[in-house]
């Protein structure tokens, strides 16, 4: 019998997980930027508002970091992310003492919901070029920022801080960290929807 081979995304996840399990960041870093739009999708099955779902999305990833050296692939490293992301959005509902969904997506079709929570094909070149105009807009935006909002919302995005260590590390108050977080985001928010409202378009042609 020939052995099974599995499909290359599969393959490369088993590695970068391993390299993780080993103590390279890095490989962490990479997961994140390949996961982070669809954990974010995710999440907006559950939570509205965008500054929410990216604290969710945030969180998320910072439990299955913690969670890693535990990880022995019984299942696909997707879908063990996906329930430890419907859980963090479940409890932070909770927490806000707002009732979660009761119909959750599973794992396989949560691979194919984007933003504007669709069902699409997200292996498609052109979702793809799609993507890689987003990482760029967002890059272009965040390098636009003045000095204040670009450092917290990149503590807080990149570095995984919470909002009292951002506040403790650029010697402000939390108010004034999640009003410069806000407002990053906003910025962020409004050059990425012509982008997303015009791939909405689009699909609704098809």
């Amino acid at each position: 019998m020939a052995e099974m081979t599995l499909p290359k995304d599969v393959e490369l996840d088993q590695e970068l997980v391993a390299r993780v399990q080993r103590g390279d960041s890095a490989a962490f870093d990479a997961l994140v930027r390949k996961y982070q739009h669809r954990i974010t999708a995710l999440i907006g099955r559950y939570i509205a508002d965008w500054s929410e779902c990216q604290d969710v999305a945030q969180e998320t990833f910072i439990r299955a970091y913690r969670a890693l050296p535990n990880f022995r692939g019984d299942a696909q490293f997707y879908t063990w992310l996906h329930r430890i992301a419907v859980n963090t959005a479940k409890n932070h509902l909770v927490a806000q003492n707002r009732r979660p969904p009761t119909d959750d997506v599973d794992a396989g079709e949560a691979e194919l919901f984007d933003t504007g929570t669709r069902l699409r094909d997200t292996d498609t070149p052109e979702h793809e070029l799609l993507r890689q105009e987003i990482e760029r807009t967002v890059m272009r935006v965040v390098e636009g920022l003045p000095e204040e909002l670009r450092a917290a919302i990149t503590l807080r995005e990149v570095d995984g801080l919470s909002y009292e260590d951002i506040a403790q590390k650029m010697g402000c108050p939390i108010g004034t960290v999640r009003s410069r977080i806000f407002r990053a985001r906003e910025a962020i928010d409004t050059e990425l929807r012509p982008l997303l409202d015009h791939d909405t378009a689009k699909a609704a042609k098809r």
